[in-house]
């Protein structure tokens, strides 16, 4: 663990796109290898890097406040995503952080090719097409195939339409499941993902990576929908060659232990629910569940004489807060503690993929098991149980909706980076409630405005994007975006 400690700190320390490649071969240097850099040497770090920034960046500070997870409180003006207000500045961190890593993902898989290790190799793959999709999916129109090629003297990446894009990541995921062998365990140090070396690691990383393939191909499911449907069903009906999650126990979870470096996000974690509390939306569908995971994610409101009222929400897209004459629910800091947990993909979120497509009679399978298999796995996800009468709530028991699979989906999908906004994008569920003081006419927004040190400095490619995508704002629509 002792290189991989200082990997980190080495990666996290470099503040643009250039490779790190000197700081690795000073770093990792074996006396009974070659001094060369190992492709595990790059993965913990990548790994750290976007998982980490995608529980703090992405979810805490962006979509959970947009999806009415989180609601500023108190309001420090009244401006805000929660109400919609959504500037440039918005996805800064996101396009720096992911292109960054990036980076290193690219230098990891030629590592991989270099040494001849096809399961390294596959993983790079993987890390590339999650990346790019997570790049693509909020901006749309990207810098692709000249991105990350500073060192080439390429400066002013052209972009590419995510419709090339998606299918060059597609690409990548396919790639990536033919290399694996998971005959052979993984050479080097264990990964901070699935801990381990063995074959086993190497079958749960393919795993990984059909299932992301299956969420890519959901996606493209309106406006793609024979070529995403037909892969769907190829993949599903062939287990043997794509396997993909089939319970808990494949769940692609990053645990921060706390042990430096692999620390928290939140070195204090009063930082977590400071000045925040959670919507109405979000408590009240909870408390009309009976559902066992409100208690874990919330403290309970309390009244004017700081004494305890249960769980209560605040509304979400409010200006000011003088109308409440109490004290909001909060995120419960149980959530960012450690061991905390950074979520890659699960085994419910496939089973909610396989249940909407189950009842839209788009592949065999039968939605009602499959939707109640989601909502367990989604409890597993922060080790709660069941309740042997959930199921017989009658807001809980199957209605054979849409809306009802994509409600207790969006629940799933707690603390995953943009996952619940871009699926709330393609679906238009939940259905949230609209407070009147939004902003952009109380609609969503649907994508995030290009970075202003884009426009600035690769002012010409970025403008032949905008004409491309039909404009550079939030009501801008990203191809697969058909709704």
């Amino acid at each position: 663990m002792k290189n991989i400690k200082y990997s980190i700190i080495a990666l996290i320390a470099a503040s643009t796109l250039n490779s790190c490649t000197a700081d690795f071969e000073e770093i990792n240097t074996d006396p009974n290898r070659l001094e060369t850099i190992s492709p595990a040497s790059l993965l913990n770090p990548i790994l750290y890097g976007l998982t980490n920034h995608n529980s703090y960046s992405a979810w805490h500070n962006r979509t959970a406040h947009l999806m009415q997870g989180i609601v500023p409180y108190p309001s420090n003006d009244a401006l805000g995503y929660h109400r919609y207000w959504v500037t440039d500045a918005i996805g800064q961190t996101m396009w720096n952080n992911h292109y960054r890593w990036l980076k290193n993902i690219v230098e990891m898989e030629q590592a991989a090719i270099a040494a001849n290790d096809v399961n390294y190799q596959a993983i790079a793959l993987t890390l590339k097409a999650w990346s790019f999709a997570n790049l693509t999916d909020v901006f749309g129109d990207i810098p692709f195939e000249e991105a990350l090629q500073g060192d080439q003297g390429i400066t002013k990446p052209k972009f590419q339409s995510q419709q090339v894009i998606y299918e060059a990541v597609l690409g990548y995921l396919e790639e990536a499941n033919a290399l694996y062998d998971t005959s052979k365990p993984l050479i080097y140090a264990p990964d901070l993902l699935y801990g381990d070396r063995g074959p086993q690691a190497v079958a749960n990383w393919q795993k990984l990576t059909n299932s992301l393939h299956l969420r890519m191909l959901l996606r493209l499911s309106d406006v793609q929908p024979s070529e995403s449907i037909a892969k769907i069903n190829t993949m599903l009906n062939d287990g043997g060659t794509y396997p993909i999650f089939t319970s808990s126990a494949d769940d692609a979870i990053l645990i921060n232990t706390g042990v430096s470096p692999n620390t928290t996000p939140w070195p204090r974690i009063q930082d977590y629910a400071s000045n925040k509390r959670l919507s109405t939306f979000f408590v009240d569908t909870l408390l009309a569940w009976n559902d066992p995971r409100l208690p874990f994610w919330a403290t309970q409101a309390t009244n004017l004489d700081k004494e305890p009222i249960g769980y209560k929400g605040i509304d979400s897209g409010y200006s000011f807060e003088s109308y409440i004459d109490y004290t909001p629910s909060s995120p419960n800091n149980n959530t960012a503690l450690a061991p905390m947990k950074n979520i890659v993909m699960t085994y419910s979120e496939v089973a909610f993929i396989q249940s909407e497509l189950a009842f839209k009679g788009l592949i065999s399978g039968d939605a009602e098991s499959l939707y109640k298999q989601g909502v367990e796995a989604a409890m597993a996800i922060w080790n709660i149980d069941l309740p042997s009468d959930y199921f017989e709530n009658e807001d809980v028991v199957f209605n054979n909706s849409l809306e009802q699979i994509m409600l207790q989906k969006y629940f799933a999908l707690y603390f995953t980076d943009n996952q619940q906004w871009l699926e709330y994008r393609r679906t238009g569920y939940p259905l949230l409630p609209k407070h009147p003081d939004l902003f952009n006419n109380g609609d969503m927004p649907v994508r995030y405005p290009y970075p202003q040190d884009v426009k600035r400095q690769n002012t010409e490619n970025y403008q032949d994007a905008v004409n491309n995508m039909g404009g550079d704002d939030i009501n801008t629509r990203v191809w697969w975006d058909v709704n």
